[in-house]
């Protein structure tokens, strides 16, 4: 498992996550396993994992263990297999990403360190949306929506310009061909931040993982039991503020509702008044880890 990902702030979110060693978890996100690995550790004969995940070869990497189910599916519809199911979750983790596997494989196309890999970047292998359809048919404008929003690319006027006009001569087909398209706006001594913005945001609009995880949130919230814990893990501003938000107010908005009587309606309840971080230890073995914040929620006795 270790070879396929490496599980950030591992004891952290396990310890956080189970409090009732023949309870029900689910790990929304399955990966390389190790954050299941170690929930298990804690469970008795009783107790029973439901792992999800959208990559086939997450699922094809799990071990066998009779107390674990696998589910091929995006996380989103958690809600969907707890009804079908009639479960409700003592407790559900997610870690939100990109699996070492995924940007250590070259033909999955997610890292820029592949200059012939192609442009891929679906963590879903049947999606029919890939990077290469978006960078190559996407309006300009679009893009640079795409760009400013969920990379934060300062000039992402002049990038999906730039975009276009390389398409016009030929399609961009491997992330080598985008690299070189939007050349000119990468600094020579820090070209690789740039880059990592720019594939951020084209993952994130071929994924659609800030509607996934809006629906995850709505969906997982309504599937745990009163008191079960909903542990996440991000790696970005964008969607740690939204789990921030979903915590605080009951929407990614941040909008709080509030009852008759002025007091802010929640469904769940912060557990910790700050997130947690990895030690310096941690970062200096998975450098991976570095930008990643765990939040912890439980939920209130009623929605």
């Amino acid at each position: 498992m270790s070879e396929y990902h490496i599980p950030v702030l591992l004891a952290e979110s396990v310890s956080a996550l189970v409090t009732n060693p023949d309870g029900i978890y689910a790990d929304a996100t399955f990966g390389g396993g190790g954050h299941t690995a170690a929930v298990l550790s804690r469970l008795n004969d009783g107790g029973r994992v439901i792992a999800f995940d959208r990559d086939i070869d997450a699922i094809a990497n799990a071990a066998e263990d009779p107390r674990l189910t696998l589910i091929h599916n995006n996380f989103r519809f958690i809600e969907n297999y707890a009804r079908h199911e009639g479960v409700q979750f003592d407790g559900i983790l997610a870690d939100l990403g990109v699996s070492s596997h995924q940007f250590d494989t070259a033909e999955r196309g997610f890292s820029f360190r592949f200059e012939d890999a192609p442009l891929d970047m679906r963590m879903n292998r049947e999606a029919a949306l890939t990077a290469a359809e978006v960078v190559n048919t996407y309006a300009e404008e679009d893009l640079a929506r795409i760009l400013g929003l969920y990379g934060e690319v300062a000039g992402e006027r002049n990038m999906a310009r730039l975009i276009v006009k390389a398409r016009a001569e030929k399609p961009l087909e491997t992330t080598g061909d985008l690299d070189r398209a939007i050349g000119r706006m990468l600094p020579p001594a820090a070209a690789h931040k740039l880059l990592a913005k720019v594939y951020q945001a084209l993952r994130i609009e071929v994924n659609q993982e800030m509607r996934a995880l809006e629906k995850f949130l709505e969906g997982a919230t309504r599937s745990l039991k009163p008191g079960g814990r909903l542990v996440i893990i991000t790696y970005h501003s964008l969607e740690d503020r939204m789990v921030k938000n979903y915590i605080k107010s009951g929407n990614v908005e941040g909008n709080a509702q509030k009852d008759a009587f002025g007091r802010i309606e929640t469904p769940l309840e912060a557990v910790g008044r700050r997130p947690l971080v990895p030690t310096e230890s941690e970062i200096a073995g998975n450098t991976r880890a570095r930008s990643a914040k765990l939040r912890v929620a439980k939920r209130r006795a009623a929605l």
